[in-house]
């Protein structure tokens, strides 16, 4: 059984009042909440062990590394990476994807092609960018529908000896569809093209098996995922991270150094250059021991169960139009109501203790598809309630009475 109202009680945050109201956190999507379990692993090792790592012989700085290393090695078991040393402690996504774009600088020339959805992040678009920009590669992008599914037929198109790295979100941040990346991985390697997939948005509700979907890069961040702030992975096969060059120089990442040359350490610290984030290290490998106490197989259910009933209720609402209906969703739900701006209405909601989002979400290009400047985006977590949903909706419908 799954207890909610149990795993409340981890998350301190959830019982305070905003504007006098008892918050309704529904912006998981950008943010989650942090247990308790997860913030006293910090605690502890700022008050027993706090150290440089790696560079030590006392005793807290041996401690320290080893509580580093063992959350790599937690991270590890948690993605099923074939071994410790693919995993790269970065500050979040977006860190690992410039760190990989960055690396094909001098490998890629004029007349390349990169492939990217027509649904990402800003953080996997503007890195291949930059990237195209130095090389003279092509950006090439895969469509999407008005369900808010993937054009996925033109693929095939798509793909050709030109293409060298396709690079795609598993999980639309603006508007919850699970993109069919397994099917896209083949498909690229079919044709000898290396993949990176976002995983920000699918870590948080989806077991990832790196190698069960046979993907060259894949990318987390722990603070989606009920982890800290300005921690994440970058997993990558040995092959492609033994012949990617470092990202960063620094200490840490090399094995000798002198004014003439420097040679690189081995994988994973080749890509860690300078003191990393050692607590949030830690507090990630424990944040993966609290999901999977929890158990993805309990609480994925019950997501999928608050988005079909936040879904119904919505639908119920005048004038609402809600994007993306794709039949493979996290539990995401975007939507405007015609005539509102979508900033009218969080700012009224938020007066009601209630968290959304609004904006483009840092997914320009979907709302320009949909020809809209942004979203309400309401995203939920294991810790949300229906009754949370029932008191969005009439916060939502007070909102609506004061501005039409």
């Amino acid at each position: 059984m799954f207890d909610v109202q149990k795993i409340r009680k981890d998350f301190p945050i959830l019982t305070q009042l905003v504007n006098g109201h008892p918050l309704v956190y529904f912006d998981n999507a950008a943010t989650s909440q942090t247990p308790k379990q997860v913030t006293d692993a910090i605690v502890d090792y700022y008050h027993r062990y706090n150290s440089n790592i790696h560079r030590g012989v006392h005793s807290l700085s041996q401690q320290a590394t080893d509580a580093y290393e063992k959350a790599r090695k937690k991270l590890q078991v948690h993605f099923n990476a074939k071994e410790a040393q693919e995993i790269i402690f970065t500050s979040g996504t977006t860190h690992s994807i410039n760190l990989v774009a960055s690396g094909y600088t001098k490998t890629l020339k004029p007349g390349d092609e990169l492939l990217v959805s027509a649904m990402e992040h800003h953080s996997n678009i503007v890195p291949w960018q930059f990237l195209s920009q130095k090389t003279g590669a092509l950006l090439k992008v895969i469509p999407m529908n008005q369900d808010g599914s993937l054009e996925i037929s033109a693929l095939d198109q798509l793909l050709t000896k030109k293409t060298k790295v396709v690079f795609i979100g598993h999980v639309s941040n603006a508007i919850g569809t699970i993109q069919p990346i397994e099917y896209i991985i083949k498909r690229a390697h079919d044709q000898n093209v290396e993949v990176l997939v976002d995983g920000a948005q699918a870590a948080p509700h989806l077991q990832i098996d790196v190698q069960e979907l046979d993907v060259d890069y894949y990318t987390a961040s722990a603070h989606k995922m009920c982890g800290a702030t300005g921690i994440g992975i970058l997993y990558g096969k040995r092959e492609f991270l033994e012949e990617l060059p470092p990202y960063q120089g620094g200490g840490e990442m090399i094995s000798e150094v002198t004014f003439e040359k420097s040679t690189y350490a081995e994988i994973p610290h080749k890509f860690e250059a300078g003191t990393p984030h050692v607590s949030g290290a830690i507090a990630f490998g424990a944040t993966v021991d609290y999901l999977n106490d929890i158990g993805y197989e309990n609480f994925v259910p019950y997501e999928e169960d608050l988005l079909h009933y936040a879904t119904e209720r919505l639908k119920t609402v005048n004038d609402i139009i809600i994007y993306g209906d794709s039949i493979n969703k996290t539990p995401v739900i975007s939507f405007n109501i015609k005539g509102i701006h979508p900033y009218d209405i969080g700012s009224i909601m938020d007066q009601q203790g209630i968290a959304v989002r609004t904006g483009h979400h840092c997914a320009q290009p979907i709302m320009d598809f949909y020809q809209i400047p942004g979203t309400i985006r309401a995203s939920f977590s294991f810790y949300n309630t229906k009754q949370e949903i029932d008191r969005m909706i009439d916060a939502l419908l007070k909102a609506i009475n004061m501005l039409k």
